[in-house]
């Protein structure tokens, strides 16, 4: 059956021809017959010089190159051959014929075809397709990460590509206005509320704090977390400013205490609240803290001396380097909104919170809950 004629196959026919290619050889570029491509020269009506008015941006490739890759293949030249007359590099002309159908299959016009559609603006998102954006508003809405609900569609449509998101996507889709395939309302089901992103060029302003032991000098055996009574610190701050909880988390069964500031957060109370709170530990479990850059903890000295435990500091906008502890404010976050008043938070409210943590199952610790990972330890502690 011969093949649809199409306008733009008519365009290369005759842009062939005029560059003194043979029927034949025509035939051969454009997988038609030389009949055919003398049929269509044989024509009066002239075809537009491009029927999409479309010019590849600087540094892509243009028809007459791809008219030449096209050529070189049909005279089986090495690529890095073609690309060497193009003045291209071999990869580029490598991924071009690779792409489109490969040495045998490769056709200049097509693959022009193909990088006119890929270039046009504005492509569809993947959230515009609705039983995507459903899923995801539904996962939202139930509090859950962006991670975890782009974990679960994996898990839940593993053969559907049209129900694939990343999570960045999501927050993209919240937090860049304009786009409109989730409802910016939908922030506040974030853990960090934010309905913007947090810049991570912001300059240090923060006064600095004297004689800290940077995590670098911290001793290995924190960091494979085998050994228990290393804890994470930081504060979270309440509305305007004005209260704060301290929350500590400690790294091998990720346990939580919380500290109460009711007079105000300065360096000397959380100093106390920290003491007090950790002397409670046996001395297994209370080994260091590492802590964010905050003032509130620039009399460190201090407190080590008192307690006989090492404080280490995070390198700046590096929260990563707390994980346990930037995750635990997360979930705290669930429970103390940011914008409420953390002074009014009484002691058996933050034990209650602290008793909620500690009894959630956690997937790091194989589902078992902290409280039991700290009871385990303490009982094969002789």
């Amino acid at each position: 059956m011969p093949r649809k004629r199409s306008p733009k196959m008519e365009q290369e026919v005759r842009r062939l021809r005029a560059k003194g290619h043979s029927f034949r050889e025509i035939g051969r570029i454009l997988e038609c017959s030389d009949s055919h491509a003398h049929r269509v020269c044989m024509l009066r009506e002239v075809l537009p010089p491009d029927t999409h008015g479309w010019a590849p941006a600087p540094g892509r490739l243009l028809m007459k190159e791809r008219e030449e890759i096209r050529a070189g293949l049909e005279r089986k030249e090495p690529l890095t051959s073609i690309a060497r007359s193009l003045g291209r590099s071999v990869s580029s002309v490598s991924r071009e014929v690779s792409s489109n159908g490969g040495r045998r299959k490769y056709e200049a016009w097509r693959a022009h075809e193909r990088a006119y559609e890929r270039s046009r603006r504005p492509k569809p998102t993947r959230l515009s397709h609705k039983p995507l954006a459903d899923k995801v508003i539904e996962g939202l809405e139930q509090w859950w990460s962006p991670e975890e609900i782009v974990s679960c569609l994996r898990t839940e449509f593993p053969d559907d590509p049209m129900m694939r998101v990343s999570h960045e996507t999501i927050y993209k889709s919240l937090f860049v206005q304009g786009r409109g395939e989730l409802r910016r309302e939908l922030t506040r089901c974030l853990r960090s509320g934010r309905a913007t992103r947090r810049p991570h060029t912001k300059v240090e302003t923060r006064g600095q704090i004297p004689s800290k032991i940077m995590i670098s000098e911290r001793p290995a055996e924190i960091e494979d977390r085998a050994v228990p009574g290393h804890w994470e610190g930081d504060l979270i701050i309440g509305a305007n400013n004005k209260s704060a909880v301290g929350t500590l988390v400690e790294r091998s069964t990720r346990y939580v205490m919380l500290l109460r500031f009711p007079g105000g957060y300065s360096a000397d109370k959380v100093n106390r609240a920290m003491a007090k709170a950790m002397g409670s530990l046996p001395a297994e479990l209370a080994r260091s803290v590492t802590w964010d850059q905050g003032t509130e903890l620039n009399r460190h000295a201090a407190f080590t001396t008192a307690t006989g435990i090492d404080v280490y500091f995070c390198d700046p906008h590096s929260p990563w380097q707390r994980g346990s502890n930037e995750n635990t404010n997360g979930l705290l976050r669930q429970y103390m909104p940011k914008g409420t008043d953390l002074s009014q938070l009484s002691a058996k409210d933050l034990t209650a919170i602290e008793r909620s943590l500690n009894g959630r199952p956690r997937k790091t610790l194989g589902y078992m809950k902290p409280s039991e990972k700290l009871a385990e330890l303490l009982a094969a502690t002789p």
